[in-house]
């Protein structure tokens, strides 16, 4: 990495602009409405707020990649590990270090003060001008370690105020920092709310640290209830965002979930993300280790659906690390080590950020303009035919990633309402220095099983091959197109060829969702 620090555009970066000229003459001349990706929500382009949704709270989301979905194909975030300490222990958490191929809370390679990870976020949105939002994650609960977590939003906020600041606690200590929050400008915060019952919490925390002495049992639970929901409602009355994190635990809490969603909602709670445990026996957490499975990709979809309602879902959430760097999906923290970071210059350009972030949106645009074009012929059609689709992407919201690059694959539900992102399955690798790695294909497949079709910008003649075997459809035609609008054609292309009796529609089979299966680049 130079040392010189400056706003440039990367490799994946340069797919910005592609085809981009005629979509934006269109943008230009377009005067209605559209439709955004979020629920079917209309909006004016991408920067005008959705009718339901009160101009104020959308400046807040979106350019937020956690908080809109629609956003986090085109935004970075990054967190800085800053907070060590937590107050609870969850028997699905343990956190390590200098663990740099583990993607999952609570892992980081390495901590920092608060002055270091102020110049590493200076030095990251100097060099991917893209990045939004920080957040502080961890590896502890930032809310444990006070201190450090103010200190280091307020280094920030000094330096880089366009930068949006972000914390995500378990809400134990929460009450009693909801000024403070106030007053360092922090107008988003995530709490991990796995339970209402104290009867069902018992099972998912073995202790808390309250008042200076460790509780326990059915009591620790009720403590930690109590404070979740009033730091809620007291975020809510403060006109704070506030984003509701669950863990999913098959026999456990899947079912009381439900509950959870409609009390949060309740308390005034923004968005609900729905995450699936990570249980995998190598993290070495009680879960783990005590051979507590995970969710299913239909389990956890079916979940998700239930709860959807007046309540937005978040159902792009990739369980980041403590230390995360980039695009949601991807993460760029090995470039921002602090021996890198201090040996750089960094000119900070507010200014440049804007210019580059100006023709995100532009492309933003351009994507919605192309699904509505597409859309246009679809909505007379009467079919509900739902299908699911699996596509490779770098981001940028375009099928842009070869099949055997790809890490993680974005699944979207698509039906005579358009085309609805669902999800993602990581996956690992299959082509490696060059050749296929025929004993991963097979994991491959069964993570995007569920899946009519796999969208890619290439793919080889094996895995085409056995992809088509497991009746699985591999699309590369719509290479470097929009996903959305691609999807929509796809999906009309399909609805004829059943309706032809071309195609005989057969429900598919369940997927599997990997565990800790990315790797860092």
């Amino acid at each position: 990495m130079d040392n010189q620090a400056s706003v440039v555009g990367t490799g994946s970066d340069q797919s910005l602009h592609l085809n981009l000229d005629q979509i934006l003459q269109q943008a230009a001349e377009h005067k209605g409405c559209g439709t955004s990706s979020e629920g079917g929500k209309a909006s004016c382009g991408s920067s005008t707020a959705p009718e339901d949704m009160d101009p104020a709270v959308w400046e807040k989301v979106k350019n937020h990649p956690c908080y809109s979905e629609e956003a986090h194909h085109h935004y970075a975030r990054m967190h800085v590990a800053v907070a060590p300490a937590c107050n609870i222990q969850c028997n699905y958490c343990n956190r390590k270090y200098d663990c740099a191929n583990e993607s999952r809370p609570g892992v980081v390679s390495e901590k920092l003060t608060p002055e270091q990870a102020s110049k590493k976020v200076l030095a990251v949105a100097s060099t991917i001008p893209q990045m939004t939002v920080l957040g502080i994650a961890g590896p502890g609960d930032p809310l444990a370690n006070p201190a450090k977590t103010f200190k280091t939003f307020d280094l920030i906020y000094n330096a880089a105020p366009d930068i949006k600041l972000c914390l995500s606690t378990n809400g134990l200590a929460l009450p009693d920092h909801v000024e403070t929050i106030k007053k360092y400008n922090v107008d988003h915060v995530t709490i991990t709310i796995n339970m209402v019952d104290p009867e069902v919490g018992q099972h998912i925390y073995p202790w808390i640290f309250w008042k200076n002495k460790r509780v326990t049992g059915i009591e620790a639970a009720r403590i930690l209830h109590e404070r979740q929901m009033l730091g809620l409602e007291m975020l809510t009355a403060a006109g704070i965002l506030c984003k509701v994190n669950s863990v999913m635990i098959p026999g456990i809490n899947d079912k009381h979930l439900v509950e959870v969603n409609r009390a949060v909602k309740s308390r005034g709670a923004f968005l609900h993300n729905i995450m699936p445990l990570i249980s995998a026996p190598e993290h070495g957490t009680v879960f783990g280790l005590n051979g507590q499975r995970g969710p299913t990709a239909q389990e956890l979809k079916a979940l998700q659906d239930s709860c959807e309602g007046e309540m937005n879902m978040m159902r792009h959430c990739r369980q980041c690390r403590a230390d995360a760097v980039g695009l949601l999906g991807e993460d760029r923290s090995s470039e921002f080590s602090t021996e890198k970071v201090m040996e750089m210059d960094i000119q900070y350009d507010a200014e440049g950020r804007k210019a580059y972030q100006q023709q995100v949106e532009q492309e933003r645009q351009a994507t919605v303009l192309a699904k509505q074009a597409e859309m246009a012929d679809l909505e007379a059609e009467f079919s509900d035919l739902k299908v699911l689709i699996a596509v490779a992407t770098k981001g940028h919201g375009r099928v842009n990633e070869h099949f055997g690059h790809a890490q993680e694959f974005q699944i979207y539900e698509l039906s005579t309402q358009g085309s609805k992102f669902v999800g993602h399955r990581r996956v690992d690798l299959y082509c490696q220095g060059g050749y296929g790695e025929e004993d991963t294909l097979p994991t491959v497949i069964r993570a995007i099983n569920d899946c009519v079709a796999v969208f890619v910008a290439k793919i080889g003649g094996c895995p085409k091959d056995s992809l088509k075997a497991a009746g699985i459809d591999p699309v590369d035609k719509y290479a470097h197109e929009f996903i959305e609008q691609s999807a929509v054609k796809y999906f009309k292309e399909y609805l004829a060829k059943v309706k032809s009796g071309e195609v005989v529609h057969a429900a598919r089979g369940d997927a599997d969702i990997r565990q800790g299966a990315y790797i860092a680049a």
